[in-house]
């Protein structure tokens, strides 16, 4: 098994997997409570794996959503407001009941510890409805091959950067990301490995589940569905 080497610099609290607490803070929805919204009922409960500080939980419910966050660092979750929480690894997860949408963001599923990545998929089949969905985050494989130093972007002051890029394998890169608002910095390190899509339709299989469709025209986002009961 592979562990992932994720690490983190800067001020205030560090997650294990180098997330820090006060850029998380900062940072705005890119576009998830609206692929939430066009797939998930008005009304429906939601589960949101990794939800951090709550950066997608709060506008999913503003929207109106029933929703319930789950992260394994009580620092993240001190921040979150109007839906309950859960201190939790996500694939250790195992709540009494499933939820009409699970929300996998942050590309977690390209963790490069394999068996970390069934886990995830695991727990994201435990908890959805037979006529749910698990919506999840992933980088196709042509944009994880262009990865490279430099890229990045800058929006409402704050700058994402990808800082170093080392290939540990054909299929995995050792990456680390800096974060900049005004005079304060934070670096975070983790391993992504590539995946092309007959690997990710395995790994969905692997785990009860089967590939729906792809929620934007970049392939970015996807709705996996409970696999249908063999016959």
């Amino acid at each position: 098994m592979t562990i992932d080497p994720s690490s983190g610099t800067g001020s205030g609290a560090i997650t294990p997997d180098g997330s820090a607490v006060e850029f998380y803070r900062l940072m705005r929805p890119s576009g998830e409570p609206e692929i939430v919204a066009g797939v998930v009922p008005p009304g429906g409960s939601v589960l949101d794996l990794g939800a951090g500080v709550g950066r997608v939980t709060h506008p999913l419910v503003e929207l109106g959503y029933e929703v319930v966050a789950v992260d394994e660092s009580a620092e993240m979750l001190a921040h979150v407001r109007g839906a309950p929480t859960v201190r939790s690894r996500i694939q250790d997860l195992r709540l009494p009941r499933r939820f009409d949408g699970v929300l996998l963001a942050s590309q977690l599923v390209h963790t490069a510890d394999e068996a970390g990545r069934r886990g995830l998929l695991e727990a994201c089949a435990r908890h959805v409805a037979a006529d749910g969905s698990v919506l999840i985050q992933w980088t196709p494989p042509d944009l994880h091959d262009a990865w490279k130093v430099g890229q990045g972007r800058t929006h409402e002051g704050l700058t994402l950067e990808l800082a170093a890029l080392e290939r540990v394998s054909p299929e995995v890169v050792h990456a680390t990301m800096r974060y900049t608002s005004g005079d304060r910095v934070w670096t975070q390190s983790f391993r992504s490995r590539r995946l092309t899509d007959e690997q990710l339709g395995a790994a969905l299989a692997g785990a009860g589940l089967r590939l729906d469709r792809f929620l934007t025209d970049d392939r970015t986002w996807l709705r996996a569905v409970p696999a249908a009961p063999a016959r």
